[in-house]
């Protein structure tokens, strides 16, 4: 698998691997499909992404983790986004992102790598814990678009710019 910085030209792939995602339904908060132009703009080069990385595997794009700082969130703190295809499915692609992430994180001077998650997203919940994220807060019965109520989990990675934090293997 090798990990790159994503470019603009990536945007018509990567929107299509995240609309996937989105359609199948229970692991994002996004539940709008993305054009290229504006998967471009939330991830790549718009007003608020400070990076994005992709893996690719076998000729094809097969996931992307990006840091953003969507929503004002405090100084010294990004959001991390992770998604990786779901046909066909590739295994390690979010630990083979976080490294890079986590090198932009540092070289951004933050602070802490900030996840909000679904609490139906086992899998996601289990990424981010494996990765070294620690809970620290949860917000009640945002709604779906549905009306559907889901928390949402807080984790964060105290991002230690010395070198001394690594995520659990």
């Amino acid at each position: 698998m090798h990990i790159r910085k994503a470019v603009s030209s990536d945007a018509e792939e990567l929107s299509a691997l995240l609309n996937e995602i989105i359609r199948a339904g229970g692991t994002t908060a996004l539940e709008t499909p993305l054009s290229a132009a504006e998967f471009a703009d939330w991830f790549i080069d718009g007003e608020f992404p400070l990076a994005c990385h992709v893996a690719e595997h076998n000729q094809s794009l097969v996931g992307f983790q990006s840091l953003s700082l969507y929503g004002d969130p405090p100084k010294g703190v990004a959001d991390i986004a992770t998604f990786a295809r779901l046909n066909p499915k590739t295994a390690g692609v979010g630990s083979a992102l976080f490294p890079s992430t986590l090198a932009a994180a540092e070289a951004f001077g933050l602070e802490f790598i900030n996840a909000t998650i679904r609490a139906d997203n086992i899998s996601g919940l289990g990424y981010y814990a494996k990765m070294g994220f620690e809970t620290y807060d949860r917000v009640a019965q945002v709604p779906l678009q549905d009306g559907m109520p889901v928390d949402r989990i807080k984790k964060r990675y105290s991002v230690n710019a010395m070198g001394g934090t690594t995520p659990r293997a």
